[in-house]
This record gives C-alpha cells, structure tokens and sequence, in this order.
C-alpha cells in the first residue's frame, strides 16, 4: 500500500487508492493504526472491500501466490491450473462456529455454457455471471433452480487512447459518445434489465448515481438516438470524414463473452457515423499488460468496480497517473475536485461534487456505455448465501453458507 515493505510485490493496479495513507504502524499483535494524510470517510470501506487483500509480512509475496495464507473463514488447500481451486473450514477462525462448511470447491469452467450444462446435471451446487438469456435456459432445463437478478456494477465503458491521432481531437470523442444506443444494448444483452448510468453505478442500488435528468445532458445520454446520430455525423463530415472516407479502427477487447458480445453491437453503432471497426481480441493474460502500455487505439472494457463508492471510481480511473487509468486521461482541475469531495462526511453535500465531477470526468475519453446485471442460480439445498449489490467482488466469505441435505 505505501511501498514501503522490503518484499516486492508486483503491480498493484490499485494502488492509487491509497495515495492518502502516510504510514502503518502496530502495537501487539492485536492492533494496527492507519495514519491518513487528511479526512478520508470511504477509507475503511475501501479496506473492506473484495479488491483489498491483506499480505502476511512473514510469507514472501511469491509463495502467496501460489499457497495464499489469510484469517478468513476458509483456509486454501489446492489448485490445480484450469481445473479447480479448493478450500477448506479454518478451524482458527475468529468468529464462533463458523463457516457452517467444511470445504468449497471452485472448478475453473470458462464457458458459461458448458458451466449452466454442469449446474443443470447436479455437478455445480451454484452458478454466477449468468446472463439473463442464458438464465431462461437454465431454469428451464433446471426448474427447481433458484435464480436471482442482481447489479454487477461492472460497466461496459468504451476506451479511447486520447494520446494517438486523430482521437486526440474532443470532437471526434465525442462523435464516438453520440454514436451510443445504450437501451438497444440494455435490450439485447439484458433483456432490457441492465441499466443506463455514468461512472458511479445508478439508483437505486446506487448511492452516488446521477439522476436521469442530469444525466441526459452528457453527451449520448439524450434518449433521441437519431438526433444524437446526426449530430456525430455533421462532427465527422466537418472533419473530413463521411460516406466515402470512413475512419478505419481496431476495436480491442479481452477475449471474454461479457466483453465480446456487447463490442459486436458498438461496432454497429459506430458505422452509423462513418467508423468503421475490425475487432481484436486479445487473451487475458495479455490484455491487461496491453492497455497498461495504451498499446490501443479504440477499446471497450469491463470497469472491475470493488465497491459503490467515488473514491473508489475516481482514483482508480480518472486521476492523473493512476494505473488503471488506461486513457492516460489527465486533467489537474478534476484532481483538484476529486480530494475535496473525498473529504466531505456530509452524504448529500458530497453527491453533489460527485456530480459535478461525473460531468467533467466523462470527457468522452471513457463513457459509459451500460451497467449490466446478471443472475446467480443455486440448487435448493444451498442457504444462507447473501448476493451483494455494489460489486460482485464482495460478499465472498461465505461463512454463513450452508447446504440442506
């Protein structure tokens, strides 16, 4: 978190949440104080959440990653390289009388497919990241199945690299923005059941979320396609493109069907205004060394949000220099806002310069373009599993799970 431990560990892509931490200090074994730079409320909340994993100074950063050692309810026990990871009860853990199972297997099964296939012959006690199409299916072959819609907060945002000509004009940007039909990818992936938001996920699982009429004056967010269309037409004619000199992309995206299928339908859209995208798909194990580079013109990305909170969204995507910050997008006004509303304990006050920052921070370098959901089935034996609705990153524990057989 400080950089300051004697074990290098390897990047750490959030890093930025922590540029208001000074130093950690300890008294016993029992106590750890974290010293801030200023007020900071979501402090805690960022600590809490899924994304902040707590290293062992003891265990070098090598063998964590490859026999994790932790204090949380289940203790690691095996993996095996696209096959499975397996854990098992700690009978250290602090809580009294749980985790309620003895063990948790997780199969590494990358097709969702073949994962439902699984789930409806009896192989997976539960399923998750299932789309709501697929989800028909599922229950369909697997009617006993309890199946729940939940937000991911997970947003399809399209990226542009702003460095590399001629994307580094605004008003191309923004021509890109206007292209967006966002409720006709509401409509195909989700079954209309997704939801149309900015950078902070909607209302009303959503705290911090604009509301719709101050979200429809952002470019792309009028409702009335064919004059947002028109408008991105007129800006690519008077930069010299049009019908018969159509701008040529590649449009990067990891090599995942949550990301594949809605980059086939914003290929789509941009041809309404003279682009005309070929898609690159890239493996994960090279895409986010990749976008780390801005070896990419155009791309779409899924936004891995941790938890529903601004400093959360705004220091990891949109400061100056941040690492996930894959547009290179810099703008030290924004930087100025972000710190204050970071400092505000007042909840309304600081949804206020959210918003303010939310207008700014669009800047047609990383719009967003829809915030999915998706469903998790279990099998009716399964109790006690509680789905978090402000990151699918969080509510892991599973110490209070247990099986009714």
């Amino acid at each position: 978190m400080t950089g300051r431990a004697a074990d290098k560990l390897r990047l750490n892509p959030r890093k930025s949440w922590y540029r208001n931490l000074d130093q950690v200090t300890t008294n016993g074994e029992f106590e750890v104080t974290f010293h801030l730079k200023r007020l900071q409320p979501s402090f805690i909340a960022l600590l809490a959440s899924g994304w902040s994993p707590v290293y062992p100074c003891h265990v070098p950063a090598r063998e964590m990653r490859t026999h994790p050692v932790g204090t949380g309810p289940f203790k690691f026990a095996e993996f095996k390289p696209n096959e499975l990871i397996r854990v098992v009860k700690n009978p250290d853990y602090w809580k009294p009388d749980r985790p309620y199972l003895e063990a948790i297997e997780y199969p590494i099964v990358p097709s969702l497919s073949t994962r439902i296939l699984g789930f409806v012959a009896g192989k997976f006690d539960s399923i998750t990241g299932v789309s709501i199409p697929l989800m028909a299916d599922a229950k369909a072959q697997a009617p006993e199945a309890v199946c729940q819609v939940i937000p991911t907060n997970l947003p399809r945002t399209l990226l542009v690299n702003r460095s590399v000509p001629p994307f580094d004009n605004p008003e191309l940007r923004r021509a890109m923005a206007l292209s967006i039909d966002r409720k006709a990818f509401i409509d195909i992936i989700t079954l209309g059941q997704g939801d149309v938001g900015g950078a902070m996920q909607p209302a009303p699982e959503g705290v911090w979320g604009m509301p719709p009429d101050l979200l429809r004056t952002l470019p792309g967010y009028d409702p009335d396609v064919a004059k947002n269309r028109a408008e991105a037409r007129a800006i690519m004619q008077k930069l010299g493109y049009g019908p018969d000199n159509r701008l040529k992309i590649k449009l990067s995206i990891r090599n995942i069907a949550p990301t594949r299928d809605p980059a086939i339908i914003l290929i789509d859209h941009l041809k309404e205004i003279y682009i005309d995208a070929d898609l690159n798909p890239v493996d994960t194990t090279s895409w986010y060394p990749k976008v780390l580079r801005k070896d990419f013109t155009v791309g779409m990305v899924v936004s891995e949000n941790a938890l529903d909170d601004p400093d959360q969204q705004f220091y990891e995507n949109f400061t100056c220099g941040a690492e996930r910050n894959y547009s290179g997008y810099c703008n030290p006004e924004l930087d100025r806002l972000i710190d204050p509303q970071s400092m505000e304990p007042d909840i309304e006050k600081r949804r206020q310069l959210v918003w303010e920052i939310e207008k700014r921070a669009e800047d047609r370098v990383r719009p967003v373009i829809f915030h999915m959901r998706q469903a998790t089935c279990l099998k009716p034996q399964v109790k006690g599993l509680t789905l978090m609705v402000n990151s699918i990153y969080n509510g892991s524990r599973l110490e209070d799970v247990w099986l009714d057989r």
